[in-house]
């Protein structure tokens, strides 16, 4: 197989072009992401002004198909980094925070209070003068 990859000069120009797309995308618009998010993005009771929730629904569930859409190819684009030049695991994890799915809210606490990831992202709000992300205390 790896021999065939390697004939195959085509699809290794597009993997490479897709690797540089991919790391210069999440070294600009991951920190963007991050840096942009409020302070209270995972507090449960975050302004419904600035979501899709209080739009017309047309408005709404255009918002919300174009956001799932994004949301899946980041978490690919994501996924790929994890081989690739990039910063996966951030990929990823901005990826989930814009699908819609049961349990999700769950599954982004967990993720984001990683040790690492809240590091990183804290760190980059840190740099643009942004306070550090508030979450709701846990149930134990």
């Amino acid at each position: 197989m790896l021999t065939s990859l390697l004939h195959n000069q085509q699809f290794l120009v597009w993997l490479g072009i897709f690797s540089v797309v991919t790391f210069v995308g999440s070294l600009l618009l991951i920190p963007m992401l991050c840096v942009k998010m409020g302070e209270d993005y995972f507090m449960p009771q975050r302004d419904k002004d600035e979501t899709l929730a209080g739009r017309h629904p047309l408005l709404r569930w255009s918002g919300l198909i174009l956001k799932n859409v994004l949301g899946v190819l980041l978490i690919a684009a994501g996924i790929a980094m994890l081989f690739l030049p990039g910063q996966g695991l951030l990929t990823i994890l901005i990826g989930i925070m814009m699908l819609n799915f049961p349990g999700k809210r769950v599954f982004e606490l967990w993720m984001i209070r990683l040790p690492g990831v809240l590091r990183a992202i804290n760190a980059m709000r840190a740099r643009a003068g942004q306070g550090p992300l508030e979450f709701p205390q846990r149930k134990e």
